[in-house]
C-alpha cells in the first residue's frame, strides 16, 4: 500500500469522505475474496466494516458502490499501472534467463453503446514467477504494435528472453529488446511476408543444425513438438534490420485426439536473438502459452473479466489492474493439500471465510 499512497486523487477536496488508499485497499481485499463489481465491493465493505475499522481509518464508514465507481472511473490509469509495476519490481525476483511472455487480451464488455471501442490490454507475464509484471492499454484506433514498446519500456527485462506472437514481430520492437539487454523470440507469420518466406526457404534448402523432440500427454490428446534451428541468418534478405538476429526456428506440432484418433499437424516459424540449444527454444516457445492458460483464462473464468460491464471513464482499465494485483497475490501463495495445490477459486473462497487466511495472502506480497 506504500506504493499506492502516492497516487494522485482525482476528486474535489470537498467530496473526499474516504481516503484514496483506503478505497484501493478495500477494493483489492474484496476482489481477492470474490467481488466482481462495485456493488459486490460495497457489500464486502459493509459486511466487514468492524474488521476494516481495525486495519484502516474509517471515520465516515465504508464507501458506497457509487464512490467506488466514481473513483475508479476518474483515477489516472497510467499512474495506477506505474505503481503496480514499481511494486512488482520491488518484490519479484526476476532472475536472468527467465522467459517473459507478452500478449494482448480484449475486455469484451468494455465498449459503450457502440460509441467507445472495446478496451484491449497488453500484459507481460513471467511463467516462472507465476505473475503479471505489467500491463499497457492499446490506444483507440491503434493495435498492439504501439502498446508493446510502451510496456517494454516500463518493465525490467534485462537478461531475460521476451516471447511475443506475430503481431509483435517488428524491427523496432526487436531493437528495443536488444537495447534493454534482453533477448527475443518472435513468431513470424504473413504480416512479415518476405521474412516468413525467407525462413521457410531456409528450412527447405538447409539442414537444421539441431533438433529437439518433446512428447506430452494431457487434456485427452497426445502432442509431439519438434523444434529445429538454423544459425545461418544469411537467408533473411534484410538481416541487418533485425537487431541481434542469430537463430531461425521451426516448430512442428503433431496432435492426436486419444478418443477419436483425429490428427492435425501445424508448422510455425520464429526468429531469435539468442543462440540457445533446440531444447531451450522448444521449451521457451511452449512456455509462452502460459500467459493464455495462467492469466487470460483465469481472468475470464475465475474473475469474470469478459462478463464485466465496467464502462465509465477509465473504470475497465483500472479494474483490470486491480484484478491482476489480486491474481498475483493469490497465485504466489503456495497452499497445498499433499501434492494438490489449491485452485484460485478455492483460495478466494477461503479469503472470504477467514480473515486470517486473507491476511496471509496479503502478507505474502513481499515474498514473490
Amino acid at each position: 500500500m506504500e506504493y499506492f499512497k502516492t497516487l494522485p486523487d482525482p476528486r474535489l477536496d470537498r467530496k473526499k469522505l474516504h481516503r484514496l488508499d483506503t478505497i484501493i485497499f478495500i477494493t483489492i481485499a474484496a476482489v481477492i475474496c470474490g467481488a466482481e463489481d462495485w456493488d459486490d465491493i460495497a457489500e464486502y465493505g459493509d459486511a466487514n466494516k468492524d474488521w476494516l475499522n481495525i486495519v484502516l481509518d474509517l471515520p465516515n464508514g465504508t464507501p458506497s458502490h457509487d464512490t467506488f465507481n466514481r473513483v475508479f472511473s476518474l483515477l489516472d490509469a497510467e499512474a495506477l499501472e506505474q505503481r503496480f509495476v514499481s511494486w512488482i519490481q520491488s518484490v519479484a525476483q526476476i532472475s536472468e534467463g527467465r522467459i517473459i511472455s507478452i500478449d494482448g487480451k480484449r475486455l469484451c464488455n468494455s465498449g459503450e453503446d457502440g460509441s467507445k471501442a472495446i478496451i484491449h490490454m497488453v500484459s507481460a507475464w513471467s511463467n516462472a514467477n507465476n505473475m503479471v509484471l505489467g500491463q499497457q492499454k492499446v490506444n483507440d484506433k491503434s493495435n498492439e504494435i504501439t502498446a508493446i514498446p510502451a510496456l517494454l519500456k516500463i518493465i525490467d527485462i534485462k537478461g531475460c528472453t521476451v516471447t511475443i506472437d506475430a503481431m509483435g514481430c517488428q524491427q523496432d520492437i526487436a531493437t528495443l529488446i536488444i537495447d534493454k539487454e534482453a533477448d527475443y523470440i518472435l513468431a513470424v507469420k504473413g504480416n512479415q511476408e518476405h521474412l516468413y518466406d525467407d525462413i521457410k526457404e531456409a528450412f527447405e534448402q538447409e539442414k537444421a543444425i539441431a533438433t529437439d523432440v518433446k512428447l506430452t500427454m494431457g487434456h485427452g490428446r497426445i502432442e509431439k513438438r519438434t523444434c529445429s534451428m538454423i544459425t545461418n541468418t544469411d537467408w533473411v534478405c534484410k538481416e541487418d534490420k533485425w537487431a541481434g538476429l542469430q537463430t531461425l526456428i521451426k516448430i512442428e506440432s503433431e496432435r492426436t485426439q486419444k478418443a477419436t484418433g483425429a490428427f492435425e499437424k501445424q508448422t510455425r516459424y520464429y526468429i531469435a536473438s539468442g543462440k540457445g540449444d533446440a531444447a531451450f527454444f522448444n521449451q521457451a516457445i511452449r512456455e509462452h502459452w502460459g500467459i493464455e492458460n495462467k492469466l487470460h483464462w483465469l481472468l475470464d473464468v475465475a474473475f469474470g473479466e469478459d462478463a464485466s460491464n465496467k464502462r465509465a471513464g477509465k473504470a475497465a482499465q483500472n479494474f483490470s489492474c486491480i484484478n491482476k494485483i489480486a491474481l498475483n497475490l493469490l497465485q504466489n501463495y503456495d497452499d497445498r493439500r499433499g501434492a494438490k495445490k489449491l485452485s484460485i477459486k478455492t483460495k478466494r473462497k477461503k479469503c472470504g471465510w477467514s480473515k486470517e487466511y486473507l491476511l496471509t495472502i496479503l502478507k505474502g506480497a513481499d515474498k514473490f
